[in-house]
């Protein structure tokens, strides 16, 4: 790659990969469970294919966690409440889905040793695949309550972001801040 001229190939292969997950959501409290995942990622030639899943679920879980559960709060200032494991939650054991499946699938890639590919990172962003669960499972609560398709479902999607989004008559009961008199004690980063 000649980064002056803008030519070549930053990157000598890519890695590619799907995810599906099962979603059960509590509407009157928010709170979801993660029923089931399906991975297939492109390993082309998998050296250690052990290695490799448990890196991919792994990334999963942490993916999993940055949308669905960690939350960095600041101060109007800019300062970082979240700062610990006492005031900013990761996943644990108890997040991982109850049916977890990783399949690799063989691919060719001649520029790398032995054809292989780096899974490390890759299956991060499978994790995208749980709120995008959330977010058909509370558009399904919402159109059985007949309320509009057009919802917002920010991540981290923690409990009170799935229960407002679900919304009903409770929902609605809570008072909306007023921007012009209201000082938030954080601000959330979206």
């Amino acid at each position: 790659m000649d980064w002056e001229k803008e030519e070549g190939e930053p990157f000598p292969y890519f890695v590619y990969g799907a995810g599906c997950s099962e979603v059960e959501v509590d509407c009157l409290t928010g709170a979801h469970k993660l029923l089931r995942t399906d991975i297939f990622m492109d390993a082309a030639f998998s050296i250690n294919p052990a290695l490799d899943i448990g890196q991919i679920e792994g990334a999963f879980i942490q993916g999993m966690g940055l949308y669905t559960i960690e939350e960095l709060k600041y101060s109007p200032e800019g300062v970082l409440y979240s700062r610990g494991p006492e005031d900013y939650e990761i996943p644990t054991v108890t997040e991982i889905p109850e049916e977890f499946y990783v399949t690799l699938v063989r691919s060719r890639n001649p520029i790398a040793i032995y054809s292989s590919k780096g899974l490390g990172e890759a299956g991060m962003f499978m994790g995208n695949s749980v709120i995008f669960a959330l977010h058909d499972a509370v558009a399904a609560a919402r159109r059985e309550r007949g309320l509009a398709n057009t919802f917002i479902l920010n991540s981290p999607a923690t409990p009170e972001e799935i229960r407002m989004a679900c919304a009903d008559q409770f929902t609605d009961m809570i008072p909306r801040d007023d921007p012009s008199t209201f000082t938030p004690w954080s601000i959330r980063v979206s």
